[in-house]
This record gives structure tokens, C-alpha cells and sequence, in this order.
């Protein structure tokens, strides 16, 4: 019995050999790759109260011109001083891509449509992202003017944005842009953000700077020596060159997950059941690198088996968002009346519908001014000041940016409101929601029913970020904490970095050890 066990031992261990060495390979990779990402200056945009003066012409008025009978939404947004309406189209209006809506960019000012405004305002926030905030306009700019009626020259802010956008006075010239409304191999489904705009930067680094337009938010960043890592790590890692099985890849990676996982526990009861006092040389070697190993060895063949099935469940987040369609004159908002109403200076206007009572949702400017130069290694954001203002009569509806969270989820769950247990701010990531989340803040909105299902929704969006309940949980907590160290958080990231490291390079030991171990012997036996 024993000799089966060292046979099947020994055939398993030369099957998983070489997967096993690329997982922990590549594993030990990852940390170097999260530390060696492009420099952006900030991943932030710094908020600013609204112009009331540039904010003349009216976007009831504006749509009509342009003949938008009827919109998504809209909000406020500014190149430099140039403030315009950012108008979402109704899904599938906007232009190609399917269902991707381009927004439009209607001057706040003149009325007039921003030619290409999306495509400019993706270059400017990459600029912003990459560069750092400030002006980059010439003292000359924004002097020209149109004719206003016959009543003499208003300012051209158009044509001032659209000339600070393509002649800058200061940086890298942008290369390239393009919409990005699916993942590739370069921008992956980890980054959950969708449609974004690729910006490439005439520079020795090759850098290209992701951005989502809709929310004035930065997603991701890549250079050509970060490519190079990415692409091992997908190869090596995640089988990138499996991808023509679909589903396949995951059963091919849980099969061998699950094989390492067997033939661990193998040679464990081997080490356990044997005396080890007559080994010498490479045996002994791979036996007691092995048994140290051993533990790290079941947790990353567990987690990773076990992430591997959850896998096969379809994520569908993407597909929940709120469906707003408005006609064109609802968009009639009073700026004054606003700031009257929420006592405090306005930074942006957009509309929702609770319960089919609409409101305007008016971001605030925070008393305290927080830039967040890194999401990913800070891991939290503050919690934005917000008022939902009644359309009718512009009361400010109390505990608003909760109740309409709470709306986001009886809407996305289709569950009756008052099931409603708990409805909670998440202003940092954590092992039940966590930074492969991408978005924050959210708001959480629990139940008792489905294993406590839990929705975490983006108010600012109208967006779904994660669905969870125990069983989904159970899997994250196991990835989390088995796979990538996050047992190790009391240390920070230096610390989970270097135990992840450590014991990865445990597992490429205990394998080249292995090897070693086996070529010897099969030498031996046909001397």
C-alpha cells in the first residue's frame, strides 16, 4: 500500500511539475507588478464649485435647439474654465459601439455642441490623471468670441477647450484615443469599468492612461516595460492561451489545482508515515523543502480551486444600471435656487427618479479637500457631500444619497423595500468587498433572505458594483486571505508582499527540488 502511494506520488507530482512552476513563478511576480506601475500624479480630479457665471444658457433650451427630445442624464462638466452640459444619450443613441451612448457636449455658455467632446474630454482627463492639475491654456485663449444675438460677442467656449485640448502648452502630446467598450488583453475585466477611452502619450514609455468619461474617473495605466509583466502573468498565471477553451480553461485550471491539492496531502502522509533519517542528497532535500512548503502548498491549490468553480458563475453586475429616460424639458435647473437650498456651494447637478418622484442630485463642495493619489495602495475614498433636491418644489430630501441606494437595490433586486435590513456606507475596500471591485465609495444594502444577500451600489452612477451573499463571501474570504496573504494585512503591504513572495519562491524551490530528486533517480535506474 505504502509503495502505491510513493508511485502515485511521484507520477502526480511530475504531471502538476511544470504548472505548478509557472503559478508560483509568475505568483511571485505579481508583487514586483504592483509596485512597478506607471507614475500618474493623481488618480483624482481636484473638485471645484460650478461657475454660476459661465452656466447661462439654459439646457432645456440648448436640447431643443439641437432637437434631443429626451435623454438619460446629464451633469456639469469643465476643460480649464469651460464648463459644458455632458448629455447622455438614451442607450444605443449616441454612437458606435452597440449600446455604448456617447455623450454629448452642449457650452454652457453659447449653447452650442462641443465638436468630438467626448473624445477631447477623455484627452484632457488623461492629461490631468498623468500630469497633474493646473491650467493649460495660454494667456492668449479664450479671447475669441461669436456673435450672441446681435447683442454682442460672448465667449467661444468651444473653441478655447477644443484649442487647450489639442495644442498644450506644456507635457507629452497625446498619440492616440480610442473607445474601449470590451475587454482585451490589455484591459481586463478586473478593471470593471465600461466603456472607457484608451489615451495614448507620445512618450519613450509608450504610456497609455484609461478613463471612464461619465464620471470624470481614472481606471487604469499602462506603459510598454508594465506590458511585459502583464503579459507574463497572463500567460504564466491566468493561461491567457487557453482562452479559446471559454469556460474550459477554468476546468483545466481546477483540475490541476485540485491535483497539487491531492498530491500535497500525499506527501505529507509520506513524511508523517516514512523515517527521513536515510535520505540524503536531493531527497532529502525535496522532503524537508517540501514539508515546510506544505501548508502555503494546500492553501494555494485550495483557494485557487476553489476560485477557479465560483468562476463559472456568469458575473453579470455590468448589466444592472439605472434606466433613466428623461424629456428634454425636465433638465430645467435653477443653479441659484440649488446652492439656496443645500446652503452650500454646488459642484455638479444630475437627475434621478426615487420611486417616480424626480430630484436633482447636486454634488456639494466638501468643507475638506481630500486627493486621493492612489486608490489601489490607500484603499479607501471619502464619502462625497450630496443633497437630492424635489424637482417640484427643490425640499431637500433627508438621509437622500441612503434612500435612493436603498431604491438602486429594491430596483436591482426586485425585492420589496421593506426588506430592507441595513443600508451602510463603504468607504474602504475589504475582504468582502475589495479592491477587484474598482469602486469607491459605495453605499451597502442588506437583506435576511438568499444567504443575506448583500448589494453594493454607486449613487454617482447608478451602477451595481458588487452582488454578494455567504456562499459568494465564503469564496472571496478563501482568495483573499489564502491566496494573496491578506492574513498578512497587520504588517501592510510591504509585509503581505514579502510573505507572498517568500513562500512563492518556497513552492519553486520544493518543485526544482523535485525535479531534481526525479531525474536522479530515473538516472540510477538505468545505470
Amino acid at each position: 500500500m505504502r509503495k502505491k502511494i510513493f508511485q502515485l506520488h511521484r507520477r502526480l507530482s511530475i504531471i502538476i511539475a511544470i504548472p505548478v512552476l509557472l503559478w508560483a513563478s509568475s505568483g511571485f511576480m505579481h508583487p514586483i507588478m504592483t509596485n512597478i506601475r506607471p507614475a500618474i500624479a493623481t488618480q483624482g480630479i481636484m473638485t471645484v464649485a460650478v461657475d454660476t457665471g459661465r452656466i447661462r444658457y439654459p439646457l432645456a433650451k440648448a436640447l431643443k435647439e439641437h432637437h434631443l427630445d429626451s435623454l438619460s442624464n446629464f451633469r456639469l462638466v469643465h476643460i480649464d474654465t469651460n464648463w459644458f452640459y455632458q448629455v447622455q444619450p438614451l442607450a444605443g443613441a449616441g454612437g458606435p459601439g452597440g449600446r455604448v451612448a456617447i455623450p454629448i457636449y452642449i457650452s454652457c455658455t453659447n449653447g452650442n455642441i462641443l465638436t468630438a467632446g467626448d473624445w477631447l474630454y477623455a484627452q484632457y482627463l488623461a492629461r490631468q490623471f498623468l500630469e497633474g492639475g493646473g491650467s493649460n491654456a495660454r494667456a492668449t485663449r479664450g479671447t475669441t468670441g461669436v456673435r450672441d444675438g446681435g447683442q454682442g460677442m460672448t465667449h467661444d467656449c468651444c473653441g478655447a477647450a477644443t484649442d487647450i485640448v489639442l495644442n498644450p502648452v506644456k507635457g507629452a502630446r497625446v498619440a492616440n484615443v480610442s473607445l474601449v467598450s470590451h475587454y482585451d488583453d490589455e484591459y481586463k475585466s478586473i478593471n470593471r469599468l465600461l466603456p472607457v477611452y484608451r489615451v495614448s502619450f507620445e512618450r519613450a514609455d509608450g504610456i497609455r492612461v484609461y478613463v471612464e468619461t461619465t464620471q470624470d474617473r481614472y481606471s487604469f495605466a499602462m506603459d510598454d516595460r508594465r506590458a511585459v509583466f502583464d503579459e507574463i502573468f497572463r500567460l504564466c498565471h491566468t493561461w491567457g492561451w487557453l482562452d479559446a477553451l471559454g469556460k474550459g480553461r477554468l476546468a483545466v485550471e481546477m483540475l490541476i489545482a485540485l491535483t497539487a491539492l491531492f498530491t500535497a496531502v500525499l506527501g505529507i502522509y509520506i513524511f508523517f508515515t516514512t523515517r527521513g533519517s536515510g535520505a540524503h542528497g536531493a531527497r532529502r532535500n525535496h522532503r524537508y523543502t517540501a514539508i515546510t512548503a506544505a501548508l502555503f502548498t494546500l492553501l494555494w491549490a485550495f483557494s485557487g480551486s476553489y476560485h477557479a468553480l465560483s468562476r463559472f458563475r456568469e458575473d453579470v453586475r455590468d448589466r444592472y444600471a439605472m434606466d433613466t429616460r428623461l424629456a428634454a424639458e425636465s433638465a430645467e435647473f435653477d443653479i441659484a435656487r440649488l446652492q439656496a437650498a443645500c446652503r452650500r456651494p454646488v459642484t455638479n447637478v444630475s437627475m434621478v427618479v426615487i420611486d417616480g418622484e424626480r430630484y436633482w442630485r447636486v454634488s456639494l463642495l466638501p468643507e475638506k479637500m481630500a486627493m486621493h493619489k492612489d486608490l489601489m495602495k490607500e484603499m479607501k475614498a471619502s464619502l462625497a457631500p450630496v443633497a437630492y433636491v424635489r424637482v417640484r418644489d427643490y425640499a431637500v430630501l433627508a438621509d437622500g444619497d441612503a434612500r435612493y441606494a436603498a431604491w438602486m437595490a429594491t430596483r436591482f433586486s426586485g425585492y420589496p423595500a421593506g426588506e430592507i435590513k441595513k443600508v451602510e456606507p463603504v468607504t474602504s475596500f475589504g475582504d468582502e468587498y475589495n479592491f477587484t471591485d474598482k469602486r469607491l465609495p459605495v453605499w451597502k444594502v442588506s437583506y435576511e433572505r438568499d444567504h443575506h444577500v448583500r448589494y453594493y451600489v454607486e449613487t454617482g452612477s447608478g451602477k451595481l458594483a458588487s452582488r454578494v451573499d455567504d456562499l459568494v463571501a465564503a469564496e472571496g474570504y478563501s482568495f483573499s486571505v489564502f491566496h494573496k496573504h491578506h492574513f498578512m494585512d497587520w504588517g501592510g503591504k510591504k509585509v503581505r508582499d514579502a510573505s507572498t513572495m517568500f513562500w512563492a519562491f518556497a513552492q519553486v524551490v520544493m518543485v526544482v527540488i523535485g525535479l531534481i530528486f526525479w531525474l536522479k533517480r530515473r538516472r540510477s535506474l538505468r545505470s
